[in-house]
Parts: structure tokens; sequence; C-alpha cells
């Protein structure tokens, strides 16, 4: 049995409207000038003992995700994909966003690159960097005389 649709004029345009409004939804990573397929968001803390990123990346299994380090560069990286290729013409909108990611962060000489560590829970990926024992702040007692 085969449905009536409604012709629409327009279908087309609306379509290529769409993918011009992706092109601009896409940021590009500074670490090689290129367009991400989404951009990855990262806050940044530190405190005296070390540095901590979390990054959203809903969606995604932890063996999606891939975390390196090389040259005092980080680079969190990965590739989310469309599950439902063969029925992609049914959706009315899709908004979330599906490919490649990368993001490189620069780390600071204090960095103890052998320890950084990472964590994935409900679509948060949280990356450790702990601080050389020699970066770490001290206090200093003054003696009397």
């Amino acid at each position: 049995m085969s449905m009536l649709v409604p012709h629409d004029p327009f279908r087309q345009f609306r379509s290529l409207q769409n993918e011009i409004n992706r092109l601009f939804e896409r940021d590009i990573d500074p670490a090689n000038g290129q367009l991400t397929a989404w951009p990855m968001r990262v806050d940044i803390r530190e405190d005296a003992n070390q540095i901590v990123i979390k990054a959203d990346v809903p969606g995604m299994e932890q063996k999606e995700i891939s975390v390196n380090v090389e040259n005092n560069h980080l680079t969190i990286s990965g590739e989310r994909k469309f599950e439902d290729e063969a029925n992609q013409e049914n959706y009315h909108r899709i908004e979330r966003a599906y490919g490649r990611f990368s993001r490189s962060f620069s780390l600071p000489n204090t960095t103890d690159t052998g320890k950084i560590s990472a964590t994935y829970k409900n679509g948060v990926l949280e990356v450790t960097l702990p601080k050389l024992e020699k970066a770490k702040p001290r206090a200093i007692q003054v003696q009397v005389n």
C-alpha cells in the first residue's frame, strides 16, 4: 500500500538551507585549522595539584573516544556515527552533530605527562593532568633569630 504525499516544491531548497546552516554551526579546530564536524565543549579548571579538563561527548561509548599525549599536546578525538543511515530521508530534522571530532590542548611544562588519567561517565570525559612535584606550591617557614 502506498501513501499519497503532498508535493512540496521547496523541500530540496529547505534541505540545502539545512546543509548551509550546519556548515556555519561547525567550529574551526585551532590545532589544524580545519572545520570540525561538531564542536566539543570543555571546562578547564586548575588547583595546586592538577589541571582537570571536562569534555562533553554525549551519546558515545568509551571505546569511541581517544586521548593522546604527544610533544606536550593533549588531543581528544573520536567519531560519533549516525546509526540510522538507511532511514535518513525519513527524518524531519537532524540537529545532533555526527562525524569526527578532535580538540588539542598545549600542556604546560608543569604537567606530569606520565601520570595523566581519564575517566568517562554519563557523557562527560574527565582528563586529569597532575602537576610535577617541583611545580606544586610549598610553604617555607621563616626562622626567627
